[in-house]
């Protein structure tokens, strides 16, 4: 669950899917899920659907904060899918950023303005981060709630 952690703030790893899978995988390891099990597993899916949610409009609202187009939001898109499959691991915020630093930079012909937009990407994608990661504290400790009472 550590590992699914330190994901929510770098792409190596799904963070908040690893951490709700493996309390799924200790309600089966321990072959008990009770009613608290059931609670957390229910409470942990919809944090995670909520994260999925969350992780598309938090970013787009930084970046419209920041005037960067809608044109410039596509190329982040796109640039992440050819990013994480051209550079594993990293590739995908280097895709997105280097999606949105481009358009912008073609429609206004300044680094300054192409900067200042991609800057509304990073400022979306550090938001989104550091949720996830108070997310991914509060599925832990829901999670080790379950546990202790299974313990206890």
């Amino acid at each position: 669950m550590v590992v699914g952690l330190f994901g929510t703030l770098v792409p190596i790893v799904p963070g908040l899917a690893l951490i709700w899978g493996l309390a799924v995988l200790y309600g089966f390891l321990i072959g008990e899920f009770g009613s608290i099990g059931i609670a957390v597993i229910v409470f942990e899916t919809l944090v995670v659907i909520v994260s999925v949610v969350k992780g598309l409009v938090v970013p787009k609202k930084a970046s419209d904060a920041y005037g960067t187009s809608g044109a410039a939001q596509l190329a982040a898109l796109i640039g992440a899918i050819i990013g994480f499959f051209a550079i594993p691991v990293v590739g995908l915020p280097i895709g997105a950023l280097a999606g949105v630093f481009t358009v912008e930079w073609m429609k206004h012909r300044t680094a300054g303005a192409a900067w200042q937009a991609t800057k509304g990407m990073l400022v979306g994608f550090g938001l989104n981060g550091l949720i996830d990661f108070a997310l991914g504290w509060v599925m832990i400790g829901a999670w080790a709630i379950w546990a202790a009472t299974v313990v206890l």
